[in-house]
């Protein structure tokens, strides 16, 4: 199986994860949250505030060590005590606060980038695999979770008590602070070099997990194919190339890190020691106290500490900057059909016409060859229509341009006098019953399979759909009848059996549009005799359209229309296609008759 996405083709994307302001995308999901953020916030500010006040309390300790009155040196230790538990206390809320802030938000992200993918176009998916999308929704989450939850917090904590350290170092000692924000240069330097670096690894390390998910996804969602044509190993070759080259990415940007990481904090603590030097010249010269000192070190280790903290938060940010990316793109993809702003009412009650004027389309995919060729065709209210030819004819874009999966490149479709780019997408289709070629099955109850074509039927609306469409028989022949568990796709069924079922659905929905590709083709004669007596009494009174390859269902149809390199080239009834010998009476030989007429 061909990748068909990575970091070759996502550089343009990765070069644009040059900062972290990508993270300001998150505010409108963090928004609605403003009271619980401004208490974290207060939480965040009253430990980091403690931890600055806590080496005042040592130095008046350690000042007073030898002092004659105990007494006095208790309540510095009571007190020293006492600030201590207030930070503990501090600390937890913060803990409580940040983390519920994050679930609470990444939620509110994946509920809405599902919400969106879930309405795009099949247009969207021919440029990405289905694997990547739920990589994003699941593994990018998982990555802003960490960083909202934890690493902004602790970000902001260790930025509060870098200033006010460096604050509360100048009034220690502004000699020995000046000798220390030398050091800061030095220290910025590789943060910036690196992390540069540093974004641009952690948005391919990204690219290559999703890849990997779309990989493998691809190929569990195909498994028997890939077994049935002992395709296990190269699969899994090719699965394991692609998580290697994510290993890889992610081990070049885990030493970059560790080296920026190195290099930072051996810097910072180069420089404690030589203030650390310094001072104790000054304590020996009687210019500052041992507490003074002892204050100071405990300051410059936590500026040291926060700056240490902040240069290794700053890579989980740029890696949670490059997943916002990715997850702002889908949110802000660009959907090749789109709903007017101003949808027009759909007239009511619904007749089912169906109009085709002048329609041209080509398949983002396939721009070179075009699947609708200027077709103009009329479908009567109530009228079956038969779609013939062979593949590639355009019979199955008819069915999805009357859905408006795809808008066309000109011309319109136009139902019941209404074209359907004035008529908002979920309203149209309420009107509309499909039965797909490949049937859909949900991993959940029959009776729930059924229940898809209209959630609020009763029971014995589903049961009474189910008779119709000859199912009901073997689902009550299941282990729990209706309510057994198909599996995922239907695995329990046959292949028949999951047809009948999407013909029950359809039955459900009731809608006065049906829309057939080819509904009978996984059916034994029996059970395709019994469908097809469901099907006739279920076209009756409304519009159908089908995608038909049987001559049974061919010849039932009031019209035919024939089709050929996306173009009608003949419509009429079956005697009148067959007396004029063209293209369909050579398909009805050869296909519909299964070749018997030919020989």
């Amino acid at each position: 199986m061909a990748r068909r996405t990575g970091p070759a083709s996502g550089q343009e994307e990765r070069d644009k994860s040059r900062n972290i302001g990508a993270m300001r995308r998150l505010w409108p999901f963090m928004r609605p949250y403003k009271t619980l953020l401004v208490f974290a916030l207060l939480a965040l500010v009253l430990t980091a505030s403690v931890s600055l006040v806590l080496p005042m309390a040592v130095r008046r300790v350690v000042d007073n060590f030898e002092i004659g009155s105990g007494a006095l040196l208790n309540q510095y230790f009571a007190a020293a005590l006492g600030i201590t538990g207030l930070l503990a206390v501090g600390t937890a809320l913060r803990y409580a606060l940040v983390t519920r802030l994050g679930e609470r938000v990444v939620t509110d992200i994946r509920k809405e980038v599902f919400a969106r993918v879930i309405g795009l176009s099949p247009a969207f998916y021919e440029k990405i695999m289905t694997g990547e999308v739920l990589s994003r929704i699941t593994t990018d989450t998982t990555l802003i979770l960490s960083v909202i939850g934890s690493s902004i917090s602790i970000a902001l904590r260790n930025a509060l008590i870098f200033v006010g350290g460096l604050a509360l170092m100048l009034f220690t000692s502004w000699k020995l602070t000046l000798m220390v924000l030398l050091i800061v240069p030095a220290v910025i330097v590789p943060i910036m070099t690196l992390g540069r670096k540093l974004r641009k690894l952690s948005r391919e390390n990204q690219d290559w997990i999703a890849d990997s998910s779309g990989n493998a996804s691809e190929a569990l969602g195909s498994v028997q194919t890939v077994q049935a044509f002992t395709h296990e190993a190269r699969t899994v070759a090719a699965f394991n190339e692609v998580t290697e080259k994510s290993f890889d990415a992610a081990r070049r940007r885990i030493w970059t890190r560790a080296l920026m990481t190195a290099i930072v904090i051996f810097l910072i603590f180069s420089g404690v020691v030589g203030v650390l030097w310094i001072g104790a010249w000054d304590v020996r010269a009687g210019d500052m106290s041992i507490g003074a000192l002892v204050q100071f070190v405990i300051y410059s280790v936590m500026v040291a500490g926060s700056v240490a903290a902040l240069s290794e938060i700053f890579g989980e940010l740029q890696r949670a900057a490059g997943a916002t990316e990715r997850l702002v793109e889908l949110l802000e993809t660009t959907d090749s059909v789109k709903d007017t702003t101003t949808p027009l009412p759909l007239s009511t009650p619904v007749k089912g016409e169906i109009v085709f004027d002048d329609v041209l389309f080509h398949y983002p995919a396939r721009p070179d060859v075009a699947a609708l060729d200027h077709v103009s065709l009329t479908i009567a209210p109530g009228e079956t229509v038969a779609l013939v030819g062979p593949s590639g004819a355009g019979k199955t874009t008819i069915i999805q341009m009357i859905q408006r999966f795809y808008d066309p490149e000109s011309g319109s479709v136009r139902l019941d006098g209404q074209a359907l780019t004035d008529l908002a997408r979920t309203e149209f289709r309420k009107y509309l019953s499909l039965v797909p070629q490949d049937p859909v099955i949900f991993a959940t109850s029959a009776r729930e399979n059924i229940r898809f074509g209209r959630p609020d039927a009763t029971d014995a609306e589903i049961e009474e759909a189910a008779r119709t469409a000859a199912a009901h028989d073997f689902i009550a022949a299941l282990p729990d009848g209706y309510d057994s568990y198909l599996g995922e796709r239907g695995v329990m069924l046959s292949g028949g059996q999951k047809q009948r079922i999407a013909i029950a659905r359809a039955i459900l929905r009731d809608a006065p549009v049906l829309l057939l590709d080819e509904a009978t083709s996984a059916l034994d004669a029996e059970s395709e005799r019994l469908v097809q007596r469901a099907v006739d009494k279920l076209a009756k009174g409304r519009t159908t359209v089908i995608v038909a390859h049987r001559l049974a269902t061919v010849k039932k149809a009031d019209r035919i229309v024939v089709m050929d390199q996306g173009r009608i080239v003949a419509t009429g009834t079956h005697d009148e296609l067959v007396a004029e010998g063209g293209l369909y009476s050579r398909l009805a030989r050869l296909q519909f008759t299964d070749g018997i007429a030919a020989e």
